[in-house]
């Protein structure tokens, strides 16, 4: 009988409906769901380190090697720290910040108007002096014209 992998157990890949997959969204795990995800691998990790250190000294001690089985369980054991690598990499880059309208929603790229509350967006206006000084252009004086 052929023993199950564990990140296909993880995953939830060992379910199998009628229906087609679904395409899954790109959409980054949340930090917390990331940190404990981490700690369950790495006690799985410890605990695949403990049971291949005992198989390989049982096997020692039998005087048989089986290099299918020992290989099988290192496979399983790359595989875990292989994901473990991909969320400490996770982890470690920031997030991008998503631009937000004062109502709260995201602003998507290139939108003018807020989606949710129909808001004009856009970029930041120039903040005014709060002296309530006004700043005035006049022309330049025009040819033939003399200033007094």
């Amino acid at each position: 009988m052929a023993r199950p992998r564990i990140l296909s157990r993880l995953r939830g890949a060992g379910t199998e409906s009628a229906e087609a997959p679904r395409p899954v969204g790109l959409r980054r795990p949340s930090p917390s769901a990331l940190r404990r995800e981490r700690k369950l691998l790495a006690k799985l990790r410890e605990q695949r380190l403990r049971d291949l250190g005992g198989l390989l000294l049982e096997m020692y001690r039998r005087g048989t090697f089986r290099e299918e089985l020992l290989s099988e369980q290192c496979a399983d054991l790359v595989a875990v720290e292989t994901r473990l690598g991909e969320i400490d990499t996770m982890l470690s880059t920031p997030r991008r910040h998503v631009p937000r309208c004062s109502c709260g929603a995201p602003i998507p790229a290139g939108a003018r108007f807020c989606a949710i509350c129909g808001k004009p967006v856009g970029a930041p206006r120039p903040a005014q002096s709060s002296a309530g000084e006004e700043t005035v252009v006049e022309p330049p004086p025009r040819a033939g014209e003399t200033e007094a």
